[in-house]
C-alpha cells in the first residue's frame, strides 16, 4: 500500500509559486462538510507582492501585439482543456454539482478562453473609430490598457465566474491580481498552474487564496491598482469599496456575465491626430 502525495496550495505571484509570506492557511471542506484541503491564506504584503509583479510585467504585456495575446490566450485553452479531468473533479467535490454540470461548466470555461483570445485583435477595429474633423488632419480613437486590475472572482462557478473576469482584463491588455473564491478556491489554484506552463509571462496574472473581508479594504485603497472588478464583492461591501478607490478614482466595475463591455470597461480610449501629407 502507498501513500498518497498530498498537494501543497500555495500562491501564485510573478510566475512563481510562494506561500504566504505569513505561513496562515485556512481549512476548506467539500460539498459533504469533509475536509478537502488547506489553502494559503493571503496577507497585506503578499497582495502588495503581487501588485508589484503585476506592474512590472504590464509593459511587456501590453506592447505585445495583439494578435500575440490572442495566440497566448488561445494557449491557456488548450492547456486548460488537456487537465479537464482535474477542473470537473475539483467543482463536483467542492460545489456539490452533479458531474455533468461540472463537465458544462469547464467546457464553457475552455470556449471562454478561445471566445475571448478571438477578441484581442478586433476589440479595436470594431470599437475603435476614425473621427470626422475640419482640417488637414487624420484622427483615430482606439482603446488601451487600463494597467493593472484588481479582481475578486465570483463565489459560484468558480471556474468560469474567474475565467469571465480575467479573461477580459487580459484581452484588454491589462495585468491583473485576483482574490480568488474564498469558499470555492481550487479551481483557481489549478488554473494558475494552467497559466504558468501556458506562454503567458510571469506576473501578468498573479492569484491569491484567502479572505475577501482582509483584502479587500487593501486592494480597494492600494493607489498602484487602477480598476477593479468586484462581481465576487457581496452587495454590502460594494459601497465600502467604492469609496476607498475614489481617491486614484479607480474604475470600479461588477458584472453578471461575459460581453465585449467587458473588455472595454477596463480600457481608455487614446485620440491620435495625424497631419495628411500633401
Amino acid at each position: 500500500m502507498r501513500i498518497d502525495v498530498k498537494k501543497t496550495y500555495k500562491l501564485y505571484i510573478g510566475g512563481a509559486f510562494p506561500r504566504s509570506e505569513s505561513g496562515r492557511s485556512y481549512e476548506i471542506n467539500d460539498a459533504k462538510g469533509k475536509f478537502l484541503a488547506n489553502p494559503a491564506l493571503a496577507s497585506r504584503k503578499d497582495l502588495r507582492d503581487a501588485v508589484v509583479a503585476a506592474r512590472s510585467a504590464l509593459t511587456g504585456w501590453t506592447s505585445a501585439t495583439a494578435f500575440n495575446r490572442g495566440q497566448i490566450l488561445y494557449r491557456v485553452a488548450e492547456v486548460l482543456e488537456g487537465r479537464k479531468a482535474q477542473f470537473i473533479d475539483e467543482i463536483v467535490a467542492l460545489e456539490g454539482s452533479t458531474r455533468s454540470a461540472a463537465t458544462k461548466q469547464v467546457d464553457e470555461a475552455i470556449d471562454r478562453w478561445v471566445w475571448y483570445s478571438g477578441w484581442c485583435d478586433k476589440i479595436a477595429s470594431i470599437y475603435g473609430s476614425t473621427n470626422p474633423v475640419s482640417g488637414p488632419y487624420y484622427n483615430f480613437t482606439t482603446p488601451e490598457p487600463l494597467g493593472v486590475v484588481g479582481v475578486f472572482a465570483p463565489q459560484k462557478q468558480s471556474l468560469l465566474g474567474l475565467v469571465d473576469a480575467l479573461g477580459a482584463v487580459l484581452a484588454g491588455g491589462n495585468t491583473a491580481v485576483v482574490v480568488a473564491s474564498e469558499k470555492f478556491p481550487l479551481p483557481a489554484i489549478s488554473l494558475s498552474e494552467v497559466l504558468a506552463t501556458s506562454d503567458l509571462p510571469g506576473g501578468v496574472v498573479n492569484i491569491l487564496t484567502g479572505k475577501t473581508v482582509e483584502l479587500l479594504p487593501w486592494m480597494a485603497s492600494h493607489m498602484d491598482i487602477d480598476g477593479m472588478d468586484i462581481s465576487g464583492v457581496s452587495a454590502n461591501l460594494e459601497k465600502e469599496v467604492r469609496v476607498a478607490g475614489v481617491e486614484n478614482l479607480k474604475r470600479i466595475h461588477a458584472f453578471k456575465d461575459a460581453t465585449p463591455q467587458r473588455i472595454l470597461s477596463f480600457t481608455e480610449n487614446k485620440t491620435v491626430w495625424h497631419p495628411i501629407g500633401i
